[in-house]
């Protein structure tokens, strides 16, 4: 069965972005799910910063990101890879490489 991802992005006190919609793979645990929708939310920022930029109101400081899940959160902090983790490593990876260049 595959999970639900999910994000909104606000300004004030408005939400001015979001998004809910089923992941495209099959996440094996929910620390996976939850990774999953990280990544999701992490691409609509880097977007988003970019349209800030190309409108002369580049965002200077970092965007947070809040994610429920203790073992994603976890895996986010420390990208060790453990066998508990290795299925789902190219996300773990992709994640890493955008927070690094952000």
């Amino acid at each position: 069965m595959r999970s639900t991802s999910g994000y909104c992005f606000t300004l004030g006190s408005g939400v001015f972005s979001w998004c809910s919609k089923k992941q495209e793979v099959i996440a094996q645990s929910t620390a996976e799910a939850e990774y999953i929708a990280a990544v999701s939310a992490v691409n609509q920022t880097l977007w988003i910063r970019k349209l800030m930029t190309d409108l002369y109101m580049e965002q200077i400081e970092s965007t947070q990101i809040f994610v429920d899940n203790q073992a994603a959160i976890s895996i986010a902090n420390d990208p060790v890879f453990h066998g508990r983790t290795k299925h789902f490593s190219l996300f773990i990876v992709e994640l890493n490489i955008k927070m690094l260049t952000s």
